[in-house]
């Protein structure tokens, strides 16, 4: 599966942000979804992620209460609302996909995902 992340951009602190992940090439509805992202100078990190069916979710505490991950298994699409941004949520921020694995309702874990878009960079000024 190819994934294309886009709606990264420069906000003020307390801002709000939509980034959308466009999928394509196999069957979404079969994948879990995570957005992940990576600062300057840190290693990539969990942000959230979405069940297959998009009923189930999880997110890092950092961004929980803030964000929000979604998905439409009719449009390829999956989405992350970002609001009440910090500067400290300034990073790459890409979206990835996990084959279906048994036993797991939501992959949190970055090694699982095989596939990844090319990331979307977000600046949230202070």
């Amino acid at each position: 599966v190819q994934l294309q992340a886009s709606g990264g951009g420069l906000v003020q602190a307390g801002g709000s942000l939509t980034l959308s992940c466009a999928a394509s090439g196999r069957t979404f509805m079969n994948y879990h979804i995570g957005w992940f992202r990576q600062a300057p100078g840190k290693e990539r990190e969990f942000v959230a992620a979405i069940s297959r069916s998009g009923g189930t979710t999880s997110y890092a505490d950092s961004v929980k209460g803030r964000f929000t991950i979604s998905r439409d298994n009719a449009k390829n699409t999956a989405v992350l609302q970002m609001n009440s941004l910090k500067a400290e949520d300034t990073a790459v921020y890409f979206c990835a996909a996990a084959p279906w694995v048994h036993g797991i309702v939501v992959v949190t874990t970055l090694n699982l995902y095989e596939y990844w878009g090319q990331g979307t960079l977000v600046t949230v000024s202070s």
